[in-house]
């Protein structure tokens, strides 16, 4: 009798969410505001050339200010992590056995039985290390940030705010009429959002048709509520 091949299981997981996040926050934010400001100014202007130097005027104070607020972001996460840390390693210290009984109310929450519990409550607390570490993973929820996620953050956003800036604003470039530039652009827009949303879909693991259909709606009607508004101021 033959033996049946076993296939080996292979757990795929992506591990870079918050790139992914960063660059969810940029481009949809570059996508859909400097399109709204172009837009709004196709209906007053004939040429395009103020459109573009509007655009990427925009662009470039966008990409800061967006850039600035994930790096303030990431900081603060950084921040707030370094200062539960010295707090549990300070209170493990000062209140061990409280501190004991919180590791028992996690385990509990397991559905460890109580004998069970205990040896694992004097594993755990034998080790500093470990028991701070436990304490911050399962009763805060808190992962320590990378070192380097403000930078990395900072510049995510930034760039990708850019290039989903620059896609709308392209037509103005090179089309020279405002209001066939603007016809092109609402295309252009339209066909990133959902090539950005079917890709996003291909890596965070949801099915990429429906992340791009979704992504196409809500980023069109987000483009289509910043228009009228700058439509109505300028």
């Amino acid at each position: 009798m033959k033996k049946k091949e076993q296939t080996e299981h292979i757990e795929k997981h992506f591990d870079a969410p918050d790139l992914i996040r960063d660059i969810v926050i940029g481009m949809s934010d570059g996508l859909t505001v400097p399109f709204a400001l172009a837009a709004g100014l196709s209906g007053s202007v004939s040429a395009t050339n103020i459109v573009v130097i509007a655009g990427i005027a925009e662009i470039a104070a966008g990409s800061i200010a967006m850039g600035l607020g994930g790096y303030l972001a990431a900081r603060t996460d950084r921040e707030h992590y370094a200062n539960e840390l010295e707090r549990e390693r300070r209170e493990i210290i000062e209140v061990p056995e409280r501190e004991k009984e919180e590791v028992a109310e996690v385990l509990r929450s397991w559905g460890l039985r109580e004998h069970q519990i205990e040896s694992a409550v004097e594993a755990i607390s034998e080790d500093a290390d470990r028991w701070v570490d436990f304490m911050m993973k399962h009763e805060l929820g808190l992962e320590e940030p990378e070192p380097k996620r403000a930078r990395n953050s900072s510049l995510t956003i930034g760039i990708s705010y850019i290039v989903g800036g620059l896609i709308p604003l392209s037509p103005y470039i090179f089309i020279h009429h405002a209001q066939s530039a603007l016809m092109t652009s609402v295309i252009a827009t339209l066909i990133a959002l959902f090539i950005f949303g079917y890709v996003k879909g291909r890596f965070t693991g949801s099915k990429p048709f429906k992340s791009a259909w979704q992504t196409t709606l809500v980023g069109g009607f987000a483009a289509g509520i910043a228009f009228l508004v700058a439509k109505l101021i300028s």
